[in-house]
Order: C-alpha cells, then sequence, then structure tokens
C-alpha cells in the first residue's frame, strides 16, 4: 500500500510560507523551552515536593522519554494524514498537560503530567521538520534552518532565565508552578496562530493508517529497555545494580525491531522506521552526531545552573542569566552557519564542536580557579564562547543531515534524527546528573545531603560530571571528521 504524494491543498505564496515556518518554529521553542526551562527549577520542587533526586530526574528525563517514544509514529501519522491536524492535537495535550503540571499536589501528579507532556512534545516537533523540509529547497531551506538552529539556541539558553524569573515571582515554594503556568497563554496564542497561518500541506490519504502496530511496539520496548537504566540512576549507593540488565532487553529488542522492520518492508508496506535512510551516509553521520551532541549540551545547561544555585547559593533568575549570552551569540552564529553551510559544509560543524570544547574547559576553570564573588562572571564569558561552537553546530548539521533525504520522507526522517536527539539528552542528563550526585555522596559523608556540602565538593562534583559532557564533546567532533573524510573521499571519486 502506497501513500500519496505529498501534496499542498493551496499555492504557498513566499509571504505565506514564512508566516506558516514561524508558527512551526515557535511551537518547537515553546517545545524546547519546557525542558530547559524545568531545569531551573528543580532545587525549588525538590523543597516543596519533597522530591527525591530520582524523581527530579524523572522529571527531566521522564519529559524526554516520552517525547522520544512519540516522535516516530507522530512523523508517520503526520505523513500519512494532515501535520496541520497534529499540530493542534499536540498543542491541545500540552495545554492540558501543562495546567496539570501547575495543579500537582505532589511528586507523582508532577512526574504524570511530565510523562504526557512529553507525548504532546513528540506529536507537535516531526510536524515542524517535515514542514521545514516541504516547504524551502537549496539555499533557502538552508536560511531556513539557520533561523530555526538560532530560535531553538534561543529558548534552550534562555529557558533557565525564564524559570529562574518565575521562581523570583512566585517565590521559593511555589514558583516553581509559574514555569509551567506560563505555557497557557503562549499555547492559546499558538493555537490560534496554527489554525490561522497553517496551510493544509497534505490532503487526507484515502486509504487506511498503516503504523506498523508491531514495529510500534518493539520500538517503544526497545527504546524504554536502553534509557531505563539510565533513568534510574542517580549516584545514590540506593541505586539497584539490577536495573542494568534492562540493557539485555534492549539488545534483543533491537535485534528483533531490525528483523521485522526488514520483513515487514519486504512484504511491500511502509515500517515504522525505513532503514534505508541509514544507507544514506550523511543522514547516518549527521543523525549520530545530533544524538551524542544533545547528551552533552542540555546537560551543560543542567550542571551550571545546579552548580550556581547549591554550590555558590545563587538565586535561580541569577543561575539561569549566566546562559543569556550563549543564547544571544549562537542565535547570531546559527544564522551565519545556515548561509555559509552550503559553501563550508561538514568543517563548519567541526569547527563549531571545536569551540564548544574550549567553552566547556573554561566554564570548569571558571568554577574552580575564580573568586565565588566573580565566578558567575567567569561562567558567564565561557558560555558567550560555547555559544559561538553551538550555533555552528545545529542548523548546519540538520542541513547536511537531510540535504540527500528525498523531500516525501522528511517528516519521517526528522523525526528519526529527533528521536536520536532526544533518547542523547535523556541518557546525557542521566549520566551526568548521576555523576554529580555520586561525588555529593561520596565526599559529603554518603548522607547524599547536597545542602550541606562544602564548595569543594561542588567543584569536584562540577569538574567530573562536566569531563562527561567534554567525552560526550569529543565523540561528536569524532563522528564530524569521519563523516568529513567520507565526503572528500566521496568527491574525489568522483573526479
Amino acid at each position: 500500500m502506497s501513500n500519496p504524494p505529498l501534496t499542498q491543498s493551496i499555492p504557498l505564496t513566499p509571504d505565506k510560507r514564512w508566516r506558516a515556518y514561524w508558527v512551526c518554529v515557535s511551537v518547537a521553542a515553546l517545545t524546547i523551552l519546557d525542558l530547559s526551562k524545568v531545569n531551573v527549577g528543580l532545587p525549588s520542587i525538590e523543597t516543596a515536593l519533597g522530591a527525591s533526586p530520582t524523581e527530579l530526574q524523572l522529571v527531566v528525563a521522564g519529559y524526554v522519554l516520552t517525547f522520544g517514544l512519540t516522535l516516530v509514529p507522530a512523523g508517520r501519522i503526520g505523513d500519512q494524514r494532515s501535520r496541520k491536524a497534529m499540530f493542534l492535537i499536540g498543542l491541545s495535550l500540552f495545554l492540558v498537560t501543562s495546567t496539570i503540571c501547575a495543579l500537582a499536589p505532589n511528586g507523582a501528579v508532577l512526574l504524570v503530567g511530565r510523562l504526557l507532556q512529553g507525548v504532546a512534545a513528540g506529536i507537535q516537533m516531526p510536524q515542524v521538520i517535515g514542514l521545514v523540509q516541504q516547504l524551502f529547497q537549496g539555499a533557502e531551506r538552508g536560511k531556513a534552518f539557520g533561523l530555526f538552529g538560532a530560535t531553538i539556541g534561543l529558548a534552550t539558553a534562555f529557558g533557565p532565565t525564564l524559570g529562574g524569573l518565575a521562581i523570583a515571582v512566585g517565590g521559593p515554594s511555589d514558583g516553581w508552578r509559574w514555569i509551567f503556568w506560563m505555557n497557557v497563554p503562549l499555547t492559546l496564542v499558538a493555537i490560534a496562530l496554527a489554525v490561522w497561518l497553517l496551510p493544509q500541506t497534505r490532503l487526507p490519504s484515502p486509504g487506511r493508517l498503516e503504523l506498523d502496530p508491531v514495529g510500534v511496539l518493539l520500538f517503544a520496548v526497545t527504546v524504554l529497555a536502553l534509557m531505563w537504566p539510565f533513568l534510574f540512576t542517580t549516584g545514590s549507593p540506593e541505586d539497584d545494580p539490577a536495573r542494568w540488565w534492562t540493557l539485555v532487553v534492549f539488545v534483543l529488542g533491537l535485534i528483533a525491531f531490525v528483523a521485522w522492520e526488514r520483513r515487514y518492508a519486504a512484504r511491500g508496506r511502509h515500517p515504522l522506521v525505513p532503514l534505508a535512510l541509514f544507507r544514506v551516509g550523511s543522514f547516518r553521520n549527521g543523525t549520530v552526531l545530533a544524538a551524542v551532541y544533545f547528551a552533552a549540551m542540555p546537560s551543560m545547561f543542567l550542571l551550571t545552573t545546579l552548580y550556581l544555585q547549591h554550590g555558590l547559593g545563587l538565586q535561580a533568575v541569577f543561575a539561569g542569566m549566566v546562559g543569556i549570552g550563549f543564547a544571544l551569540v549562537s542565535a547570531v552564529t546559527s544564522m551565519i552557519g545556515g548561509r555559509l553551510v552550503e559553501r563550508l559544509g561538514r568543517p563548519l560543524v567541526v569547527w563549531g564542536i571545536a569551540l564548544l570544547l574550549a567553552g566547556v574547559g573554561l566554564l570548569v576553570l571558571a568554577a574552580v580557579a575564580t573568586p565565588e564573588a566573580w565566578t558567575p562572571w567567569a561562567m558567564a564569558a565561557a558560555m558567550v564562547l560555547a555559544g559561538a561552537g553551538g550555533g555552528f553546530v545545529v542548523s548546519p548539521n540538520q542541513t547536511l543531515t537531510l540535504a540527500d533525504v528525498p523531500v516525501k520522507q522528511g517528516g519521517l526522517a526528522g523525526s528519526v534524527g529527533q528521536l536520536g536527539q532526544r533518547i542523547g539528552t535523556a541518557i546525557g542528563t542521566a549520566l551526568t546528573l548521576s555523576i554529580f550526585y555520586a561525588t555529593i555522596y561520596r565526599e559529603s559523608g554518603g548522607d547524599g545531603s547536597a545542602g550541606d556540602a562544602g564548595i569543594d565538593v561542588y567543584h569536584d562534583a562540577y569538574a567530573l560530571a562536566m569531563l562527561a559532557v567534554a567525552v560526550l564533546l569529543a565523540v561528536a567532533l569524532a563522528v564530524g571528521l569521519v563523516d568529513l573524510g567520507a565526503r572528500r573521499r566521496r568527491r574525489s571519486a568522483l573526479g
């Protein structure tokens, strides 16, 4: 059963294309913003609800988990039916779940709300990538992805500042609730704009919806088994070592998923994940690079805000403001990168990661070697350098990753890429947080009392966790160099 061709029900003028684009990018920013601004609220949630490190970790990583699990099926539905309808469904669910989180009386309700909020985010995001891939071609697509990367960078880095402002307005006990309340008016505006400005970019399919249910089930088991041990790794001596056995389930699930997808495709059906996509070298390398990059970057922001709040006693709003330089500079370099990527290609991404690695080193140096009064300022300066590198990574890599993918598979390919990013974020966050808290447990006498730990303990915890961030970025750099070499060999072979 074949899918009908991608069509647009109405011709779009350039003005209409860009208006639709900005609605899409705004929704993507709202989705990413809800991840980064919650990070700064974790200490407030811990105090208000008495949440354990595991619960705090799940508030962050659980959102990313359900986000990732929903991406590929939602991208498939958007491709086969209406991306506009999927936008509206996702936004409506996001509105409801944000309200649940804001009203949560305890940690359990908050966690359920966050898990469902991740589902809403996973419904929305693949429609964004699919529409951008469909609406723009060539250099104009590079410009669109450059602006997309700039917006996402701003959302990621300004999120902690907005979260800190919410806590400052609402107070240390209930300020975290305002982090979720602010989603309500923003989502209502997004729904109105989506109804008004988003075109019907696909005619309804007359055939039945094909979702590969066995593939969806195997996919969910595989992803959950991979992420489970990381989600429950807090660094506490009470962590159950048996959790690592789920990685055996992951390996078996992955084998079964690949075998099923191949068999399903051989029968002339449309598998959940077309494995042929990974035979496209630029897509495969770009997806792996993005996954490792997004394992590192959200962790860098989270660790920095935790260090500034717990270690230096900085108020949440000021801890969040340290990343503003990253946001502003990365927005500029992302737009520049979007214009340069057609000419410079993969070297642009490689140099961006190298700048990021230098920024991470300066962040650790600022934390351990500067007087406490100057540490936030020194870290803010380091964030500027890191931001310059970050802007040259996200949008250029997105353009390079999808460059050789057929437009008709843009939504699904974007979903698979986003899945890799979300899995990377969840694993990276869990890994680095476990190192951070494990160091505090170990050096504060094993009682896990972060609030009573001395500044030297926080120096060590931050430095060791940021070392993991640096290793992840080094892996991303290695993948970039491998892809660069492959591209050069391909060009040489073509003469």
